[in-house]
Order: C-alpha cells, then sequence, then structure tokens
C-alpha cells in the first residue's frame, strides 16, 4: 500500500487515490467542509426560542424532550424526525451536578443519535467534557441541564452552534453591495481601485456598519478652532481607523514651528481640535495628549499634560475642547488651552464612541 493516499477519485490508482472510502476517512474531507452546527441559519432579527431546531424543555422533573432539528455534527448530517424523550440520572446527593444533551456521532455504531453526557457532582459544578475523536466517538453540544442537590428542579440552558450567512468580498463600493446581502453576514470591501482602505462591514439589525479597518489606517488633517490663525496643513497630521461598529481609534501630531508666534484662543472659548468622524455626545468622552515645549514658551513647563473632551450634547460632537492643569496654581484645577506657544508640539490619541457607524 502505498505512502501516499488521496480520495476520492472515480477509480484506484498506483500513486494512491481512492474510490472508495471509509467512514473515517469521509469524516476527515467532510470535516474540513463544514464545522459542527445545527443546519438553521440565525440572524439578527428577534426570534421565539420555542421555535429553534431541537428546542428542548423538561418533562416530569426527571426528563427532557427534544423538538425536531437537523444538524451537521463530525463530518456526518443528521436529522431528527419527530420529538424525542432522554432521561436525566437522579440526584439524590448534596451537590449538584451538570449534564449535557449532546448529538453524538459513533463511527463503531454507524449512526448519529442524541445522547446525555453525565456530570460529576461538585460544590460548583461544571459541565462535562465533549469527546472528540477522528474515526470514534464525536459529540456536539445541544443543552446545558442543571441538576441540583436533592433532586431539585431541572433546568436547562441552550448551548448548540446555529449555522450564519457566508462571508463574501467585493472590489469597491461595499455599502451598495451590502444592500443585498442577507442580515447576520459580513461584506469585506477589497478597496481594488485603492481609493480608501481595506475594510469590514457587518449587515445587521443595525443597518450596514464598518466593523472595523483591516488594513492601514487613513489619514486626516485636524484642524484647530477658536484660534486667531490655524497652523499649515503640512504641519497637521491625523491618523484613524475604526476597530469597532462605531468605535474609532485616532492620533493627531501638531506641530508649531513658528518661533515668536503660533495660534492663541480668541475670545474666552478655550482652543479645539477637529476629530476624524463626529462623537457620540451622550455622555461626553475623554481622551489624553501631551504638549511639548522644549523652550518653556508661553510661560509653560516643558511637558504639559493635556485633557481633550467631547462635549456632552444630544448630537454629534466633531471638535475637542483642550484642557490643561493650571500653571501657576494646581489647585485651581484645569483651564482651558489657551494658545500652542512658539517651538512645541502637541500628540492626542484614544479611542472614543461615533456618532454614526460607517
Amino acid at each position: 500500500m502505498p505512502n501516499e493516499i488521496s480520495y476520492p477519485f472515480s477509480a484506484d490508482s498506483a500513486g494512491g487515490g481512492q474510490q472508495m472510502v471509509s467512514q473515517q476517512q469521509w469524516q476527515y474531507l467532510a470535516r474540513v467542509l463544514g464545522k459542527d452546527r445545527v443546519d438553521f441559519r440565525l440572524d439578527p432579527t428577534s426570534i421565539d426560542a420555542f421555535s429553534l431546531p431541537f428546542t428542548a424543555a423538561v418533562v416530569n422533573g426527571t426528563s427532557v424532550t427534544v423538538q425536531p432539528g437537523r444538524a451537521f455534527v463530525g463530518g456526518f448530517y443528521y436529522q431528527l424526525t419527530a420529538t424525542a424523550t432522554l432521561s436525566i440520572a437522579a440526584n439524590s446527593g448534596s451537590t449538584g451536578r451538570i449534564d449535557l444533551v449532546v448529538l453524538r456521532a459513533d463511527l463503531s455504531a454507524g449512526s448519529v443519535n442524541l445522547a446525555v453526557v453525565k456530570g460529576q457532582p461538585a460544590a460548583s459544578p461544571k459541565p462535562p467534557a465533549l469527546t472528540r475523536n477522528y474515526g470514534g466517538v464525536w459529540e456536539m453540544p445541544l443543552h446545558q441541564v442543571t441538576v441540583p442537590a436533592a433532586n431539585g428542579a431541572l433546568s436547562l440552558v441552550n448551548v448548540m452552534p446555529f449555522d450564519t450567512y457566508e462571508t463574501v468580498a467585493v472590489p469597491w463600493n461595499a455599502v451598495q453591495a451590502a444592500s443585498y446581502r442577507a442580515n447576520g453576514s459580513f461584506v469585506i470591501d477589497m478597496d481594488s481601485n485603492n481609493t480608501d482602505t481595506q475594510s469590514e462591514y457587518w449587515i445587521g439589525r443595525d443597518g450596514n456598519v464598518i466593523s472595523r479597518d483591516l488594513s492601514t489606517s487613513r489619514g486626516y488633517t485636524p484642524s484647530l478652532v477658536n484660534v486667531n490663525v490655524d497652523l499649515p496643513n503640512a504641519n497637521k497630521t491625523g491618523r484613524w481607523r475604526w476597530i469597532a461598529p462605531g468605535m474609532v481609534y485616532f492620533s493627531v501630531y501638531l506641530k508649531n514651528d513658528w518661533e515668536d508666534t503660533g495660534p492663541t484662543r480668541t475670545g474666552a472659548s478655550t482652543i479645539g481640535v477637529t476629530l476624524p468622524t463626529a462623537a457620540h455626545g451622550a455622555t461626553g468622552q475623554v481622551v489624553k495628549g501631551i504638549l511639548r515645549n522644549p523652550n518653556f514658551n508661553g510661560g509653560l513647563p516643558n511637558v504639559v499634560d493635556i485633557h481633550a473632551e467631547v462635549a456632552q450634547s444630544n448630537s454629534g460632537q466633531t471638535v475637542l475642547s483642550l484642557l490643561y492643569p493650571n500653571s501657576t496654581d494646581p489647585s485651581q484645577g484645569l483651564d482651558g488651552l489657551r494658545a500652542i506657544p512658539p517651538l512645541s508640539n502637541l500628540k492626542i490619541s484614544g479611542v472614543y464612541e461615533a456618532a454614526t457607524f460607517n
């Protein structure tokens, strides 16, 4: 017999190709093609638990009924066509236990069947481990059964894995393409025209949202507000990326290389910096920064702690207000930043909740 085996082919060959496959060989193959799951696609819409496949209920205090359903288990397809009843072993002891209702693929028996895996009683009981052996027994969990001490009332928790929609990719126009995908699926924008960045989109209950940027961060040019003069664009750098739905990481670098002047606030307002995308204002938000002032210009220390605040508001906020500790009397707390001193630079970075999802 050759050391190299491959299958399935239309006929056996001297090179190890096989026409027929064993149960174990089929399991190796099928497990690569599909993972354990209930054959029922979930989406983010509301669902009644009792309408799910394999719904279970406690009956007579000692048994569990399981409703019909279909599943893929250990490389084999299974269908339950009528309600099944499983007995749960009594527990008259002083400590509880946790059992598992599973689908068990048993290659020696040549079938997939419902089974109960009995747990060990303990003061803090844990579910029993699943058995998963290629060519032997392979189990997929359906329900966790809490079996209290002194024959207490049984309770159930659904722990079965379900099917969901596959992820697809598009070269561009992900927002438009996403409108044709089902709720509960992902679309990856490959940015094949190199006009933006590669991103992952989630189509869910809240609509089409960017779940994360997958490649390099996005650039933007921050602006100073409430100042007599802004810095040149060449001296302002901003980077940002979506790190989760509605969550943004950003960083800003502002450099004042003028030797004897710089942006100073106008009126009583504090100096502000614009964000790459509007922040949610429901609670107000704070990120941090530092002002490096090596020449001690403007009566400020060489390094100044900066607090950047998103104002609390019912609408999205596009500006961070810059605050710093009072430089002459720390007991006075924080003051609004009045100037970006000559030959200084400002760095701000952090994570904030955005006002929109994309």
